[in-house]
């Protein structure tokens, strides 16, 4: 089954290079069936998000009718780079299968990596925090 859904990842990779976009293709897998597929669009669509990774949790979503993924596995053909991998993390996707590395943006090596990356600030807002707290508290009731 396994090499079925990698061989479906290879084609959505390859739907990638028509449009001049890095030959990236996903797949979101519940109960050994596909509910997802996406491959990059991000010069086709002109978008930052346009990643296989983040189009195919938005087409998971929308067929699951939840933003929660529990239960999903994700095939890619390339390591998700930080954003990706935040989002199938926000999704509570439960696995990952990459094909390849990303020496450049992978998420494992992004944080030492990245120099893009100059500086964070931090400056404590309280207003800030007790409106978190109490949309939270409200929540969690």
């Amino acid at each position: 089954m396994e090499l079925l859904y990698i061989e479906e990842c290879l084609k959505e990779a390859q739907k990638s290079l028509k449009t001049n976009d890095v030959p990236v293709g996903a797949i979101i897998v519940k109960n050994n069936k596909i509910i997802a597929r996406a491959h990059n669009c991000r010069e086709k669509k002109k978008m930052i998000t346009g990643h296989a990774e983040i189009k195919a949790i938005e087409k998971a979503n929308k067929k699951l009718k939840t933003w929660r993924l529990d239960g999903c596995i994700l095939y890619t053909t390339l390591e998700p780079c930080l954003m990706c991998y935040e989002a199938i993390m926000q999704s509570r996707i439960e696995k990952i299968i990459y094909l390849a590395n990303s020496e450049l943006y992978g998420y494992h090596n992004f944080i030492n990596n990245n120099k893009n990356i100059s500086k964070f600030k931090f400056i404590e807002n309280q207003e800030s925090i007790n409106l978190l707290k109490k949309f939270f508290k409200n929540k969690r009731k």
